[in-house]
């Protein structure tokens, strides 16, 4: 009966979609204010008929009800519960429900948070998210329906891919996912201003809230994923630069653009054409992801290697989006004028650059992803695209924007010049050379040049507050007044650009790490990895659907007690999979860091880490989405956009 009324409530949610794709917008164009009055109420209706069904699923789960094939496949009665409620979507069909979710709660949002927006536009806002959640809906009906039944029904489950069975892979799809499809308020506020024809500050203003808040969220989806990879895959490495890892990247570096590029139509009204495009692409970069990962095309421990029939539908669903938005971008963008004009050497200036240069990257890291595929395709010649190229090719780019990003703040808008901009943050800059020495002493060259290029950034987020309230240039008195009067936004920025110094720092650090694999008997004592190790015994476990075996070690330390860390490898007894549970000590300046591989004869092989400023990779993201939040709390953000002008369609703002 639950699994029945999921998928009613799935079909209902779909036929809402198609009702909230179309009348909103034929209402808008028609001008006709009952149809524009109802797009919030579509809204909310396909969200509440997908919330319904959503739950149907996770309940479906979690009374183990196998007569559904998703469930049978997917779950298991000694699964443990907060498996059974998140494995409701850690596989295919599931994902797709939670994706088409998070975009009805996207719709929800606009319609209860958007009553100061003008009603055409609102109306247009819902209509093109309705007609993106109608697609998915539509592929779910059609080839991925989590509710389809089986019979006879089996007695247990198959049970979920152990190495998703962690806390950190429960989280991290709804974040990620979050991101990814937060993004397609943007995409919508995009393309309603083509249908209208117009883009201006009230639209910037609109727009970077949603942006904001989408950009946060993939920034902990990525940082989530990333831990999860460094402590439960075991290779104590934090990226990879596998294929699914750089789908998500795609879109944070162009939604970053997108940000930086609505400030600027916010503040002078200039980029506009460039914010639009901004906007397309990241959404469909963001779906070019879920292609990726749903169509069989990609080999990664993150993709679900479904049906690659099921890819067609999505390519098509990319066709339309991706083709459909474009085109009505080559018909409609001559209408919006470019407007705020500004020199080169300017804060414009350094957000052109930046948003340049992070597009470059974008398309370097597309390009290394795609081309074994069409290498695959075309040349029937496999080859793999790794680190080596990645590093060759982003690091050259990375680097002037991280030197943009200090100088830009410090400059006036429209016009400045750069020897001012520098003089304002020469203890920035001497900070960063000192520090680089200094690590020059303990490093290699480019691991000390990044480890100045982080304290060039930190201090230049400080030296960004510090030009604002003019400290040391007016009394203390009346820099402390400045300082209270700064909008919370700028310190959100300031501590963004910080966040951002914290991770370069601690991927300089891993530059520096020590690993060793290592043969050790019980009662044992090695060196590794600059470590005194002791293997005092290993002893076995039983979990709730997996037996364990745990290594007992000591890290003997010179002056300090010793550490005890109790690595582990796990074999689940629903499916023959083994999976490694490293053990890490961490001291927030570094990572001891364990994994218990295979026995022979009685001996234990481990990989024994020490990776220095490791945290700080992950504490960098978490840095980075404060500072995001901090702006979005920003009240300005939130309340009053500035009245749009009334100007006919084609004629300059």
């Amino acid at each position: 009966m639950i699994p029945e009324l999921g998928h009613f409530a799935l079909a209902l949610a779909c036929a809402l979609s198609f009702a909230q794709a179309i009348l909103p917008i034929y209402g808008a164009w028609r001008r006709d204010e009952r149809l524009i009055a109802a797009a919030p109420g579509l809204a909310c209706g396909q969200l509440l008929a997908l919330g319904v069904s959503a739950f149907c699923l996770v309940w479906s789960n979690v009374v183990d009800d196998f007569s559904v094939l998703n469930v049978a496949e997917n779950s298991n009665s000694l699964k443990p519960l907060l498996y059974k409620i998140t494995g409701s979507w850690g596989n295919h069909e599931g994902s797709i429900i939670l994706w088409a979710l998070i975009l009805a709660l996207c719709g929800g949002a606009v319609a209860g948070f958007g009553r100061n927006l003008p009603g055409a536009l609102r109306a247009r806002v819902i209509g093109v998210l309705g007609a993106s959640s109608a697609g998915f809906l539509l592929f779910s009906l059609l080839t991925s329906n989590p509710f389809t039944r089986l019979w006879p029904a089996p007695i247990d489950g198959r049970d979920m891919n152990p190495l998703l069975q962690d806390p950190g892979l429960a989280f991290h799809p709804p974040m990620l996912y979050a991101g990814y499809v937060g993004f397609a308020v943007p995409f919508a506020f995009a393309i309603a201003a083509l249908l209208e024809g117009r883009v201006d500050a009230s639209w910037g203003r609109w727009v970077r809230p949603w942006t904001l808040a989408s950009w946060c969220l993939l920034t902990c989806g990525i940082a989530l994923g990333s831990w999860w990879a460094y402590y439960e895959l075991g290779w104590g490495g934090f990226w990879f630069w596998d294929p699914v890892e750089n789908a998500s990247l795609l879109p944070w570096l162009t939604g970053t653009a997108l940000l930086h590029s609505a400030i600027v139509v916010e503040k002078r009204e200039a980029l506009k054409i460039w914010t639009v495009l901004l906007a397309i692409a990241t959404f469909s970069l963001s779906l070019s992801g879920t292609f990726l990962v749903r169509s069989g095309i990609l080999n990664s421990v993150h993709a679900f290697a479904n049906d690659p029939a099921r890819g067609v539908f999505i390519l098509g669903l990319l066709g339309v989006v991706i083709g459909g938005s474009l085109l009505l971008f080559a018909i409609r963008a001559p209408a919006l004028s470019a407007g705020g004009i500004f020199a080169p050497v300017s804060r414009e200036g350094a957000l052109v650059l930046n948003n340049v240069l992070l597009c470059s990257i974008a398309a370097v890291v597309i390009t290394g992803t795609m081309y074994p595929l069409f290498s695959d395709l075309i040349l029937h010649d496999k080859l793999s695209v790794g680190a080596p190229f990645f590093n060759a090719t982003v690091i050259p780019l990375a680097v002037p924007v991280f030197a943009a990003m200090t100088i830009g703040p410090v400059m006036p808008w429209k016009r400045a010049a750069l020897l001012p901009a520098l003089l304002r943050i020469w203890w920035a800059a001497l900070i960063a050379v000192m520090v680089g020495l200094i690590a020059l002493t303990k490093a290699p060259v480019l691991p000390a040049l990044a480890f100045g290029g982080a304290a060039w950034m930190i201090a230049g987020a400080a030296a960004d507050i510090v030009e604002r309230i003019r400290l040391f240039r007016l009394p203390a008195g009346n820099s402390m007044a400045r300082l209270r009067g700064l909008p919370i936004a700028a310190f959100g920025a300031a501590i963004a650009h910080a966040g951002l110094g914290v991770t370069v720092a601690g991927i300089a650090g891993m530059s520096l790490a020590r690993q060793q694999v290592v043969l050790v008997h019980p009662g044992e004592q090695i060196q590794a990895a600059g470590l005194t190790w002791a293997l005092d015994s290993l002893t076995d476990r039983t979990g709730p659907n997996y037996n364990e075996r745990v290594a007992n070690i000591r890290v003997i330390r010179p002056g300090e007690p010793d550490l005890e860390m109790h690595p582990s490898r796990r074999a689940f007894t629903t499916q023959t999979v083994t999976t490694t549970e490293a053990a890490i000590h961490t001291t927030g300046f570094a990572d001891i860091y364990a994994v218990l591989g295979e026995e022979r004869d009685g001996a234990a092989v481990m990989r024994l880490h020490y990776n220095p400023m490791a945290p700080w990779i992950w504490l960098g993201g978490l840095v980075m989405a404060i500072g995001g939040g901090l702006s979005l709390a920003d009240r300005r953000l939130r309340v009053g956009a500035p009245a749009r002008k009334t100007v006919p369609l084609g004629v300059s703002a």
